[in-house]
């Protein structure tokens, strides 16, 4: 992993294409900017990992796609 330091308004760049500026920093927060083409897709890495769990998780399922098409008609009904 590169490490680097910047100050608020100060940026780095990610290839020709890809900016990340510091806009604000406030004690353990830092806001950043990003400016990227519209096909890259950006996400919070957070948010990622927990869809990936869920997807492994759903894996997992000892439910049948019959079961599931049952559960969704019940939830229909409701």
């Amino acid at each position: 992993m590169l490490v680097l330091s910047r100050k608020k308004g100060e940026s780095i760049l990610i290839g020709e294409h890809i900016e990340l500026t510091v806009l604000e920093v406030v004690g353990d927060t830092v806001k950043l900017g990003i400016k990227a083409p519209k096909e890259v897709g950006l996400l919070r890495k957070e948010l990622y990992v927990s869809v990936e769990e869920m997807n492994m998780t759903a894996g997992d399922s000892a439910i049948t796609a019959s079961e599931l098409k049952d559960q969704f008609k019940n939830l229909k009904k409701k």
